[in-house]
């Protein structure tokens, strides 16, 4: 009785362990996503991507409402910095179901968009036609 009480035990133990530490290694692996986006680099976006769902099966629509870059989505900072290349990129992968639904501040896209007058730029542009 008793060691099936301690086995139990370190059962539970050690999936609270590997649980945190895949969480820290998710987070650790976008941390400088922001700066790719920024940085307008497709090619290194494309390869964080692959890493992340390669290692951690998670795709751009699961980990994507989670990231914020100075309280802005990947979507916006791409607008914001002028990375054309990222930003198509972006709105490519991304469900068009998932691109039409408003934002952590409660605004589409779209609305967030207009509202800034960034309807010429060529991401805006994209995301138009996607929706």
């Amino acid at each position: 009785m008793l060691k099936i009480v301690k086995t139990s035990l370190f059962t539970i133990i050690a999936s609270v362990v590997f649980t945190g530490t895949a969480n820290a290694s998710v987070e650790e692996a976008l941390a400088n996503i922001c700066t790719i986006v920024s940085a307008d680099d497709k090619g290194e976006l494309r390869k964080k991507m692959r890493a992340v769902q390669s290692d951690y099966r998670l795709k751009l629509r699961d980990y994507y409402t989670g990231i914020s870059c100075n309280g802005q989505s990947l979507i916006r900072t791409a607008i914001e910095n002028n990375a054309v290349e990222v930003g198509t990129l972006l709105v490519k992968k991304m469900p068009s179901r998932d691109l039409g639904e408003p934002e952590k501040d409660g605004k589409t896209l779209q609305a967030w968009i207009n509202e800034n007058g960034l309807q010429d730029h060529v991401v805006a542009k994209e995301l138009m036609s996607r929706l």
